[in-house]
């Protein structure tokens, strides 16, 4: 039973990386590959570090942890400063955005400090 449990989560996992991978290309702006790039690819590891985790012994499962930790940590913070150095570098259209709060930063940062 926990050879199933172990061969479903890893192609779960499989399927979210290519998922991820499929929108990587197909995604019209460099703000949604971010996203395509980040969020499915760290489910897709997490899964398949789940279902290997339930192949392997205890302390091999606990090095498991500590590499989606660190996934969980470092993924989402390259992932805003990719997105801010595009933005700050011109190469997101303004435009495209729902909500733009760096454009409202460099108008507050661009006003004369009051006296």
């Amino acid at each position: 039973m926990a050879d199933i449990v172990s061969a479903c989560l890893m192609l779960l996992g499989a399927l979210s990386c290519l998922l991820g991978a499929v929108g990587l290309l197909r995604l019209p702006s460099m703000l949604s590959r971010l996203q395509a790039a980040t969020k499915p690819q760290t489910l897709g590891l997490f899964l398949i570090l789940a279902g290997t985790a339930m192949r392997v012994p205890v302390d091999s499962a606990v090095t498991l942890v500590l590499v989606a930790l660190f996934q969980v940590i470092t993924s989402p913070v390259i992932s805003q400063l990719v997105g801010r150095s595009a933005y700050l570098s011109g190469a997101v259209r303004p435009e495209v955005l729902v909500v733009d709060e760096l454009a409202e930063r460099g108008r507050r940062a661009a006003e004369p400090p009051p006296q």
